[in-house]
């Protein structure tokens, strides 16, 4: 009993550890996210992200859906896409080019300051996300025009509700999402206990271990980068902060893992949603998942030169 009441103990502390410090992240990050919304910066970067459209395939005005989730969530951008799409009807084919847009970059307000928390520097953090996003979004724009594959007109599986924008429900709103969010972490860790408890932590390890060598990511990033991929970048990257913070993980590691992070995380939640728009799964989820795995593998090779070696130590604060 004394043994359980220890761990328990333990537990929570190493829960509420985690949990402060993305609240400390969080908090006031949202209220900056919310004041830039109100004060219309999702229109200016609009402005700027609409002739960017046409080099991925897309009309000027689906720089708006993705002003609009890299400043706040996948959720945002979905909402401003159903209320354009009546006028800008988008083939399956190019539905699934902005669905990685949205699946690469989104929140990046939130996710790069958790990213910064972790020891990644800005400039790494946009280059992964927006120019990753650019990038496989044009690869797979010329893969479909010059194949003429989903040319189809999408077809949206999905409307969103009718929402409150008073400040009062935003506030509620947010207050949900943490609480959502020290739920999952106390409920991921006591797993993770658990796992390691009846040895499966030891057998995913071994499984995991020739694709983490192949990316050149370490052993004791891989319930990190597994609990990223599966479920999101805050919740990963919060567990990779504490662990960043404990001197477990190296350099290279915690920039590998964060940009392998940044570039494929929460593939089972995103991937369903982008695909209520119309989106083909393929490009979503195999696109997304075999890019990431290249481009790590491709940085993870690069770093053991010394141009990587400098970058390395530049890119971590």
């Amino acid at each position: 009993m004394n043994q359980l009441l220890s761990v328990v103990r333990e537990l929570s502390r190493e829960v509420s550890q985690v949990y402060w410090t993305l609240l400390k992240i969080m908090v006031p990050t949202l209220i900056i996210v919310k004041l830039l919304q109100t004060l219309g910066a999702i229109k200016w970067l609009a402005m700027i992200l609409s002739p960017v459209m046409q080099f991925v395939g897309l009309p000027d005005a689906m720089g708006l859906v993705w002003a609009a989730a890299l400043l706040t969530n996948i959720y945002t951008g979905m909402a401003v896409y159903f209320e354009l799409a009546q006028q800008n009807p988008l083939s399956i084919a190019q539905v699934s080019v902005l669905g990685l847009l949205l699946l690469l970059g989104h929140n990046l307000v939130i996710e790069g300051t958790i990213a910064k928390k972790s020891g990644v520097r800005w400039p790494v953090t946009l280059a992964i996300r927006v120019g990753g996003a650019l990038v496989l979004s044009a690869i797979l724009n010329l893969v479909y025009s010059t194949f003429d594959l989903y040319q189809a007109p999408a077809e949206m599986l999905w409307a969103p509700d009718r929402q409150d924008d008073s400040l009062m429900a935003w506030g509620i709103a947010q207050v949900e999402l943490l609480l959502m969010i020290l739920v999952v972490i106390a409920t991921l860790m006591a797993f993770l206990r658990l796992l390691r408890f009846v040895g499966i932590e030891a057998i995913m390890h071994r499984l995991l271990d020739p694709l983490l060598r192949m990316m050149g990511i370490g052993k004791q990033a891989a319930n990190t980068t597994v609990i990223g991929i599966t479920l999101g970048l805050a919740f990963g990257g919060g567990l990779l902060i504490r662990e960043a913070q404990s001197g477990q993980l190296s350099k290279k590691d915690i920039l590998l893992s964060m940009c392998f992070l940044g570039l494929c995380h929460s593939l089972i939640e995103d991937t369903l949603l982008v695909m209520l728009l119309g989106a083909h799964w393929s490009a979503i989820f195999w696109g997304r998942l075999v890019f990431a795995v290249v481009v790590i593998t491709l940085m993870a090779r690069w770093l053991r030169k010394p141009s990587g070696a400098r970058f390395l130590s530049w890119s971590m604060q």
